[in-house]
Formats: structure tokens, C-alpha cells, sequence
């Protein structure tokens, strides 16, 4: 990206910190953000020390006593804003989420299109937090339960989307009455000090305390202080499922509330009932699409051995024919992984594919050339596996599909998909009833996620995000997600001239 643009989002190439509101502060300690695109160093951050982190607590505890006072439609005028600032610089905040991230133009607009979408749920939410209200077994008795805000919201987020799943928490957290700190990933660092300028422009025209939203520009450290500090009422953690173990630990020793997006393993399962077309659409983009590096990528097709060799066959020609370079370029599928570690862990899975008896059956490893010289840009793969290989059990973050053939009924395919230690993302292609209901029924997918006729990847604000068993529980953005970031009490009011116990119990003086 150019000078003049990084100036558009308002924010300079070598100036960046931890923040609350419009203060910028940090250590001495600097790392870069290096662009996978091109290897060059697009940003400077100062890590955050402890003392900035307790000076950013200090600001949250003040500014939270005053934006929970605040009517929630008022807030949600807040994420108005918000929404419409967005929609004014996506075009600018898309291209630097495809340069510092490494997902195409595409996909980064995409993503900026979504915060702007939360925002609008948001919008909405604010004026429909609803309690119930319940009839009490007592006479002139009135029950309800309403929901009020937890305080603190600390949201720690990947690299993978790198302004998304923050908006997904904050849009919801703010109109809640919470205020939020975040911990971006330390790889996209300049996509989070672009998000706070913006937000923090908006609470200054308002006249809001600048404590409302803080972010921490650090390493792994400054995630470990919020799980373990007792002032942050609810932490949001998207991530691996290591990364999530650990937060959930921490997190429970001091008795807070988590909210975990974390690993997926998600598959696609494939009937002789499927129209192929939009099956290898949707299995392309799903595999192909952020270079493999979303929780929801397509990592399994589980496809019906009548069918099996015309779906390799179809895969391997599509896969000729994807384009892969610079993000920014319009013609090009595909861009980078985000580093060498990353590359680093795709070689050696094609290791272990090959160690455990799976075959490789399309081209493979690193590219080379002037055009590829971040070193960050491989080939998408697919290898013909068993289900039960330890490589195909874990998430790899990576452009490498897995086909893996069944036999009989959907029911043997969904065994066999079922049958990893994550629960995410799930789809099934059929246009036969019966197999779709099979699939969304209670002995279906075990997934958070269960689609028909549509991949894996990607969702929309609307429904819940998020998965089961090492996905973490977690549910984020729409449906009733917000309950996750306010506590909920339950009211009685009595208004009678007398003291009856509930059950019929009798305590008479």
C-alpha cells in the first residue's frame, strides 16, 4: 500500500501502540508487520508493557459507569455511526486487510462488508435486549427475568480475520453496555490501530470516554493478563484450540465467563444425489479461499464411492485452473499464507500425508519467482487420505483438501465426519429429502455449523457463529448470541398485602 493511502485510513506506516481512545502509548520493545504479499515491513508496534495494560484497565473501569448508563439505543446510534464510517472507507480498509493479511481484495472488502453488516444487527439489537415475562405460582405475584451489562469485554483475536470477529464481539458488546479491550493478533497489527482511530473518532464527536474501546498492541503475554485478570468480566478468545485450552484454564481458576471460537476440521459430505456443479464450487472456494486459513475452511470431502473418481477428476481440472499472486491483483484466486511458519507447517503436513499412506494427486510445495519472493506462496493441494490419519485429525492451516471415500448410506459418511475432535463448520450436497433431514437431525452432524447445498466457509451475522466439542461452545454475531455478553437476573416483585412461599411452604409465627 502507499503513503497516500495508509493517510486515508488515517493512520501512519511507523506509528502504532497500544491505545485507549485516541492515546497511543508503548515499551521499548518494537516488533514489524512484515506484508506476506511482498515481504516488506509495513508497520513498527511498540508491545505494550504491564503498565499500559493497567492503565488501559484503569480508563475501562471509568468509562464503563458511564456507558452502561446510557440508553441502549443510544449506544446503538454509537454502532451507527460506526456502520456508516465503514461503509465510506471500505474500499481503503479492504485493500490494507488484503496486504497485511494476505486474503484477496476481494475477501478483504468482504470482511469489511461483514463489520459493516454487524453493525446494522447491532443497530437493531439495541432496541430489542428482551426479558421474559413469567407467571408466578404465588398470588399478586409478577415474575420476569431482564439482562444487564457484564462490564468489561476483553476480545482476542487471529490473525485470519483480522477486523471481523473483533467487530462480531464489539458491535454487540457496546450496545450490551459493555466496553471492550482488544488484543489483535500480533501479525495484523495495522488493520487493529486502523479499526481503533475509527472508533475512537466517533466516541470523540460524541463526547464518550475514550476508556469505551482500547486495543493492546502485544505478543501472546497481554492475552494471558486479561484470561487472568479478575476485572474483565467475559473474554472472548478465536483462535486454535491450544490457544483456546489455555484461556478457558485461566479463565475458570478465577470463576469468569468465556466465549471460545477455536479449531475446526470441518468436512463436506458428498451423496451420488449432488448436483456436482455447485459441489465443486463450493469445495474450491471452501479449500482454496484465504489460502486454507479459515476456522471454516473445508478440510474433508467425503464423497460416495460411486461417485468418488468423477469428483477427483472435476477437483484436479478446477485446481488447474486457479491463479495464484499478489492479493491485490483481481485475476488471482489466491494469495499467501500469512508467514514462513506457515509454510513451514504446510510442508511438513505433506510429510506426514505421505508418512501415514495418503497420496498427493495435484501439484505441490512452495512457488518460486520475483513474483513469489515473500516466500509465503504455496500450491493448493488435495491428497487422497484415510479418515482416521493423525494429520487428517488435526487443523491444519492450510490450502490442503482431504478426500476420503465411503460406502452405503448417509449415515456411514456423517460416522465418518463426525469422527474428529472438532465441531464446527459441516455441509452436505444432496437433492434427496431424506439425506438432508438425516444430516440436520439429532443424529446428524455434531457440528455448530450444519449446511445443505452450500460449503463450509463462510457465514452470514445473522445466525450464531461458532461450534462444538474442541470448537469450544462458543456462539458469536447474530441470532440470540448477545446473551453471552450480559448477565441475566431474575426478578419478583411481590405487590400483595401478604407473604405466601413458593412450593406451598408454610412458615407461620
Amino acid at each position: 500500500m502507499t503513503k497516500e493511502e495508509l493517510n486515508t485510513l488515517n493512520i501512519e506506516a511507523f506509528n502504532a501502540g497500544s491505545s485507549t481512545g485516541e492515546k497511543w502509548f508503548g515499551g521499548d520493545k518494537e516488533i514489524n508487520s512484515v506484508s506476506p504479499v511482498d515481504s516488506k515491513v509495513i508497520s513498527r508496534i511498540r508491545l505494550c508493557t504491564h503498565d499500559d495494560y493497567n492503565r488501559v484497565i484503569k480508563e475501562a473501569e471509568k468509562a464503563k459507569i458511564i456507558w452502561r448508563d446510557i440508553p441502549a439505543p443510544k449506544r446503538g446510534e454509537i454502532i451507527r455511526q460506526l456502520g456508516t464510517k465503514l461503509r465510506e472507507m471500505k474500499s481503503y480498509l479492504g485493500k490494507l486487510i488484503s496486504y497485511e493479511m494476505g486474503k484477496s481484495y476481494q475477501e478483504g472488502i468482504g470482511e469489511v462488508q461483514e463489520m459493516i453488516d454487524i453493525c446494522d444487527f447491532a443497530v437493531g439489537l439495541s432496541r430489542q435486549l428482551y426479558g421474559n415475562t413469567i407467571h408466578s405460582e404465588r398470588c399478586m405475584h409478577r415474575m420476569y427475568d431482564q439482562y444487564h451489562p457484564l462490564g468489561i469485554v476483553g476480545i482476542i483475536s487471529a490473525f485470519n480475520f483480522p477486523v471481523a470477529v473483533w467487530s462480531w464481539n464489539a458491535a454487540i458488546a457496546l450496545v450490551c453496555g459493555n466496553v471492550i479491550i482488544w488484543k489483535p493478533s500480533e501479525k495484523t497489527p495495522l488493520c487493529a490501530v486502523a479499526c481503533q482511530k475509527v472508533l475512537a473518532d466517533i466516541l470523540k464527536k460524541n463526547d464518550l470516554p475514550e476508556g469505551i474501546s482500547s486495543v493492546l498492541l502485544s505478543d501472546a503475554k497481554a492475552g494471558k493478563w486479561i484470561s487472568e485478570d479478575p476485572r474483565i468480566n467475559l473474554v472472548s478468545a478465536t483462535g486454535s484450540t491450544k490457544m483456546g485450552r489455555e484461556v478457558a484454564v485461566n479463565v475458570a481458576r478465577r470463576l469468569g465467563k468465556t466465549l471460545l471460537e477455536l479449531g475446526g476440521n470441518n468436512a463436506i459430505i458428498i451423496t451420488p444425489n449432488a448436483d456436482l456443479n455447485i459441489t465443486i464450487a463450493a469445495a474450491v472456494f471452501g479449500a482454496v479461499g484465504t489460502a486454507g486459513q479459515r476456522c471454516t475452511s473445508t478440510r474433508r470431502l467425503i464423497v460416495h464411492e460411486k461417485i468418488y473418481n468423477k469428483v477427483k477428476n472435476a477437483l484436479i481440472n478446477a485446481y488447474k485452473q486457479i491463479k495464484i499472486g499478489d492479493p491485490l491483483d483481481p485475476n488471482n484466486h489466491m494469495g499467501p499464507l500469512i508467514d514462513k511458519e506457515a509454510v513451514e507447517m504446510y510442508m511438513n503436513a505433506l510429510k506426514k500425508i505421505r508418512n501415514e499412506g495418503g497420496k498427493i494427486i495435484t501439484e505441490e510445495g512452495m512457488l518460486s519467482g520475483e513474483r513469489y519472493k515473500s516466500g509465503c506462496y504455496v500450491k493448493p493441494v488435495i491428497a487422497e487420505v484415510e479418515n482416521h490419519y493423525t494429520i487428517v485429525q488435526a487443523e491444519t492451516f492450510a490450502p490442503i483438501l482431504y478426500l476420503i471415500k465411503y460406502k452405503g448410506k448417509v449415515s456411514e459418511a456423517i460416522k465418518i465426519q463426525n469422527n474428529v475432535q472438532q465441531g464446527l463448520s459441516s455441509a452436505i450436497m444432496t437433492n434427496n429429502l431424506r439425506e438432508s433431514e438425516i444430516f440436520l437431525s439429532h443424529n446428524g452432524s455434531d457440528c455448530g455449523i450444519a449446511n445443505v447445498n452450500i460449503g463450509t466457509s463462510g457465514a452470514e451475522i445473522g445466525g450464531a457463529f461458532g461450534g462444538e466439542k474442541d470448537t469450544g461452545g462458543g456462539r458469536e454475531s447474530g441470532s440470540d448470541a448477545w446473551k453471552f455478553y450480559m448477565r441475566r437476573q431474575t426478578n419478583t416483585i411481590n405487590y400483595s398485602d401478604d407473604l405466601p412461599l413458593a412450593q406451598g411452604i408454610k412458615f407461620d409465627l
